[in-house]
């Protein structure tokens, strides 16, 4: 990156600050609508572009020992002292190089960055700094024992994930693959989890609240979540809102309840907080909690027949958590069994009928096969969705098991006709998950409008696809040695 005509390494950068200068003094009310959301894409891709440039200057500081040539002493002081940074700026940074940069051995060859995957997507501008650093955050989790093939496809998963997904959801993403690589407890065994269990309950304060902590068991979150889901839902038990409905009133009206959640301003956790109360009123009997989107209000497990033959392996909740195999079996030996039968492709076997509103049937087969809201990057479990007609109802779409799909009350909203509306459509044979509900993005999110889906509820599936990429990239990598040692060989006989 030194410049050609020896003026100094600071002529490299005069281009680009005279095009930054350009555009900053560049007067924006002659753009269009489209213009602005073009330049603002612009904008952040070279942004996040500059970011890995950045990690390319802090391996070049470093190899040239600029530090200690400066008397500075580490790369995070002499980035603080150059570049008048904050200690958690320049930590941040020094950190993001040192898992995205391309660093060098003893013998000065290029070394694999640690998460080549991100690095790669932040070098074409398509995923920021936070997007990376809530990878780094997920794999520094990995198992120790996980195969390095695991390790790269985990990566490989979150980082196409967060080309297109928000940063807020790769925690989430990193949650439900971690838990299918740490199946047998490597992480935490089930003698951890009952060591770590406990609610705290703190001394009351002068203003009459006590805080609470503690750690909850996959069980018990898993039979809480449902309850929760159902009384904290918004609208629900609002002591704010005297025309909230309360307790437990099954005969609660649609619209009753649909105005009562567009005034409900009470946070999740303050919901939370509502629906146990609910729970412990008098008037409230947990054997008597009715329905929920159509469906009892309790726990519905997933799990396949693989994971319950060998024993191993986590069963998907409603509401989109994780349970041991071993601790949601005990569950099943007191439980009511459904079982539902699936194609190849992983949807379920054909379930309609002739009215609109889905079955319970429907919704448990939409459960255990979308598993939650089927719009990319949404991360709302299934407990918390409505079943949406792919093709609507009112156009002839028909109340069928391959017609529907489950969407969030948000997302739901998003389906509309109208300027910055959503599509949705179902995928044909010939696409890599046929069957499967795509959501077509407005042209201001997606400018190609591609069908795409909801991997964030599938992680399995994303996992054995990029080990399978793994595997054929090495297979094809071995095939290209074998050809070259064949080559070699035949000019080696030639020669002789």
């Amino acid at each position: 990156m030194r410049s050609s005509d020896g003026a100094g390494p600071q002529r490299v950068t005069d281009p680009l600050l005279s095009s930054v200068a350009a555009l900053r003094d560049l007067s924006l009310t002659g753009l269009s609508d489209d213009e602005i959301v073009h330049a603002m894409r612009g904008v952040e891709q070279a942004a996040r572009m500059l970011a890995a440039v950045g990690h390319r200057l802090i391996v070049e500081a470093s190899d040239r020992s600029l530090p200690s040539h400066t008397g500075t002493g580490t790369v995070k002081r002499f980035l603080m002292q150059t570049l008048r940074l904050s200690n958690a700026d320049a930590g941040a940074r020094v950190a993001a190089a040192t898992s995205l940069g391309t660093w060098h051995d003893m013998g000065g060859d290029a070394v694999e960055p640690r998460l080549p995957a991100t690095a790669a997507a932040q070098a074409d501008g398509d995923i920021s700094p936070d997007h990376a650093r809530g990878i780094a955050a997920v794999m520094k989790r990995v198992p120790g024992s996980t195969r390095d093939a695991d390790f790269h496809a985990a990566e490989q998963i979150l980082a196409d994930f967060a080309r297109t997904g928000s940063p807020d959801d790769i925690g989430k993403v990193g949650d439900a693959i971690l838990a299918r690589l740490d199946p047998d407890g490597q992480l935490t065994d089930d003698r951890d989890r009952q060591r770590m269990r406990g609610i705290a309950i703190g001394r009351q304060r002068a203003d009459g609240m006590s805080p609470v902590s503690g750690e909850l068991t996959p069980t018990l979150r898993a039979l809480l979540d449902p309850v929760v889901a159902k009384l904290g839902r918004p609208g629900m038990n609002n002591p704010d809102d005297p025309d909230s409905p309360c307790g437990n009133d099954e005969s609660v009206d649609r619209d009753v309840l649909a105005a009562a959640a567009r005034r409900d301003v009470r946070t999740a956790a303050q919901r939370t907080h509502d629906a146990v109360l609910a729970l412990l009123t008098p008037d409230v009997s947990p054997d008597a909690l009715g329905g929920h989107r159509g469906l009892p209000v309790s726990t519905i497990l997933t799990m396949s027949v693989a994971d319950v033959e060998r024993a191993a392996g986590v069963a998907t909740t409603a509401t989109g958590g994780t349970v041991p195999l071993p601790e949601a079996l005990k569950l099943a030996e007191r439980s009511t069994p459904f079982l539902m039968v699936f194609n190849h492709d992983g949807l379920p076997l054909h379930l309609g009928r002739t009215k609109r509103l889905a079955t319970s049937d429907q919704r448990m087969a939409l459960i255990a096969a979308v598993r939650g809201c089927s719009r990319p990057g949404c991360d709302a479990p299934a407990a918390l969705c409505a079943v949406h007609h792919v093709t609507e109802w009112g156009k002839g779409g028909p109340t069928d098991i391959g017609n529907e799909t489950l969407a969030c009350d948000r997302c739901h909203a998003m389906i509309h006709d109208g300027p910055g509306g959503w599509k949705t459509v179902v995928l044909g044979p010939d696409s890599k998950h046929p069957g499967r509900t795509a959501w077509i993005a407005p042209p201001h999110i997606d400018p190609s409008r591609t069908p795409t889906i909801n991997h964030r509820h599938h992680p399995g599936e994303l996992l054995a696809e990029a080990l399978a990429r793994i595997h054929a990239h090495k297979d094809l990598e071995r095939a290209q040695h074998h050809e070259w040692l064949q080559q070699l060989r035949q000019s080696s006989d030639d020669a002789a």
